[in-house]
């Protein structure tokens, strides 16, 4: 028996195959020969041992979970479409110019998700030199900032791929070059040095890629276990602990143990990607930090004095005062971004947040706050707290104060009263 028919013909292979393709579009790939028509699906394990018969390499599956996939159409309109979607899934695709830059992305993904308190997403080796990262429709939010998600494929997805790109960018550079210099990456990948450095610095996106461009409607990936045509490998789900010690060797036919599923709902937590939506979405809709204008010109929110806390706007002064319900995540957040942009040191606000944790009604583990800190401490890029209109944080808190109404984000509030402030002070010197 030819070794494709072979490895298709196992029973775990084809029930992992069929698992993931339930409410799926399916394409059929038919080695050079191209894919096969759309739509189509899988309804039973002894179609895949046939289609490989026929001269099937690999299959593919919509990231879009569908009422019925067998009516889709080229052409339909977005109405149309919305209509028969049910969820889609978030799956993250890391294309590397070789395994170990993929696999470093994925280790730093992975990370960043685990900021969002997102514990097991489901890894996958692509077959080739990249990796798939992923969590299912029940862990997407319904909702964020009042939109429809279900209604916001691709843009949302897109949306958290360059969100987490932003999030990872200065240390994957530093990681990269960690094991290259510029001028072995130039030499090795043939890439110009315009290309491979921006402003002095590396940039990682010159020799690898999160799938974000290419996300459209109807988008698929390759379906766990399949085999990838280019490496002969097979697509193969790993383990989160599995990830930093990788063998391709694991992914040859003959050593494929289909053991470790994905994108299984039972993994994953409903709506535990909720804050990751709503900060991505939030970070999507300002990417310049507003500026206070004042007389004479503006004042920007870089100024290095600290702003003390009697200028604070009522809205953090009640998060300080300790949260007596659910959002503890979303308040210490707020604290962070806001402490920071207020010119503290994390000499200032460490303390002050661990004095914070403890006012609180059930007090968030230490463990939690120390990840939060550090991550925030290696962050270089400004992280603004989430404006006052943000439904999410102030209103669903139960923190929104009367400021709320008249400025844009508590930074603004805050940096306007000591600025008035200093004012008032010089002008009295002066008098």
């Amino acid at each position: 028996m030819h070794p494709i028919i072979n490895y298709y013909s196992r029973n775990d292979i084809k029930r992992s195959i069929l698992n993931i393709s339930s409410n799926r579009e399916v394409s059929f790939k038919f080695g050079d020969k191209g894919f096969g028509k759309r739509p189509d699906i899988l309804q039973f394990d002894e179609d895949i041992v046939e289609l490989a018969r026929q001269g099937v390499t690999s299959f593919h599956v919509s990231e879009e979970l569908w009422s019925n996939p067998l009516i889709l159409k080229t052409g339909m309109s977005r109405k149309e479409l919305d209509n028969l979607r049910i969820g889609w899934d978030l799956v993250l695709d890391i294309d590397g110019l070789d395994i170990e830059m993929s696999r470093i992305t994925a280790e730093l993904i992975l990370e960043a998700l685990n900021y969002y308190d997102i514990q097991n997403p489901s890894i996958k080796f692509s077959g080739n030199k990249g990796f798939h990262i992923a969590l299912p429709y029940k862990a997407i939010p319904k909702k964020a900032n009042n939109l429809d998600v279900n209604l916001m494929f691709p843009e949302f997805s897109r949306i958290i791929a360059n969100f987490i790109k932003g999030m990872i960018k200065e240390p994957l550079a530093k990681e990269i070059q960690q094991k290259y210099t510029l001028k072995e990456l130039e030499n090795k990948y043939k890439i110009d040095y315009k290309s491979l450095v921006i402003e002095g610095k590396l940039n990682p996106y010159s020799l690898l890629d999160i799938d974000s461009i290419l996300i459209s409607s109807r988008h698929m990936f390759r379906a766990p276990y399949s085999i990838n045509e280019k490496s002969g490998l097979a697509s193969i789900p790993i383990t989160k602990n599995s990830l930093k010690n990788f063998d391709l060797s694991s992914a040859k036919l003959e050593n494929v143990e289909a053991t470790v599923n994905f994108l299984n709902t039972d993994d994953f937590v409903e709506n535990e990607a909720k804050q990751l939506f709503i900060q991505a979405l939030d970070w999507q809709t300002k990417q310049k930090a507003p500026e206070i204008p004042r007389v004479g010109g503006t004042q920007k929110y870089t100024d290095s004095v600290k702003i003390s806390d009697i200028y604070f706007p009522d809205c953090i002064k009640k998060i300080l005062s300790g949260m007596k319900a659910d959002g503890k995540k979303r308040a210490l957040f707020i604290l962070i971004t806001f402490l920071k942009k207020s010119n503290y040191s994390f000499t200032d606000i460490e303390p002050l947040i661990y004095s914070w944790n403890k006012k609180n009604s059930e007090p968030l583990p230490d463990n939690y706050i120390k990840t939060q800190l550090s991550w925030h401490k290696r962050q270089t890029q400004d992280i603004m707290p989430p404006n006052c209109d943000n439904e999410a944080y102030y209103s669903s808190l139960n923190i929104k104060c009367s400021y709320c109404d008249k400025f844009k984000n508590p930074l603004n509030y805050a940096s306007r009263m000591s600025f008035q402030a200093g004012l008032n002070k010089r002008t009295r010197k002066k008098t």
